[in-house]
């Protein structure tokens, strides 16, 4: 029992000192400023926002943070943009040309995230894709209506509507 108690108090620690980096990081970034009025400034809303948020971060199911997450974080950001910029590319085109094929329809996908918060972002990163729109989700599945149906196959859907996503999100929250 000790054992757990250390263990949350070090990830409370952790991600106490992971936000405060990252929230300095931010702030010099939007600041452009090193004056030490501005640091001080910094830092201390920096150590503010982290030490609320630090407690609530775990709560909501997050994961610990750790610099491997961080990496897979910013590179599902990337994911992200680049599969919205596509989706907007193939969804203006189709607008654009009417004689491309529409073929709306509501598929099934199946998910092997386990937490929500998880499955959450996964369905609200779908529905960020232009063309596809997440209408529910129902244990470890997620009801998704698609613009051009390629496959109603759940495996088949799942691998072309969630995959790119799910497989940098496994990562994160495994």
């Amino acid at each position: 029992m000790e054992s757990k108690k250390y263990s949350i108090v070090k990830d409370r620690i952790k991600n106490f000192l992971y936000l405060f980096v990252f929230l300095m990081i931010v702030w010099f970034l939007l600041t452009s400023s090193f004056n030490s009025q501005m640091v001080f400034v910094g830092i201390l809303v920096s150590l503010v926002i982290s030490f609320f948020i630090s407690e609530e971060y775990i709560a909501i199911g997050l994961p610990p943070v750790s610099l491997k997450r961080i990496f897979y974080f910013i590179l599902y950001i990337f994911v992200l943009f680049k599969e919205i910029i596509k989706a907007n590319l193939d969804v203006a085109y189709r607008v654009i040309h009417p004689g491309m094929p529409i073929k709306p329809g509501i598929v099934v996908i199946k998910t092997n995230l386990k937490k929500n918060i998880a499955k959450l972002i996964l369905a609200n990163s779908i529905t960020l894709t232009p063309g596809t729109f997440t209408l529910d989700i129902i244990g470890d599945k997620l009801l998704i209506h698609w613009i051009y149906v390629k496959s109603s196959d759940l495996k088949e859907a799942t691998e072309i509507v969630g995959e790119r996503f799910e497989k940098i999100l496994r990562k994160i929250f495994d």
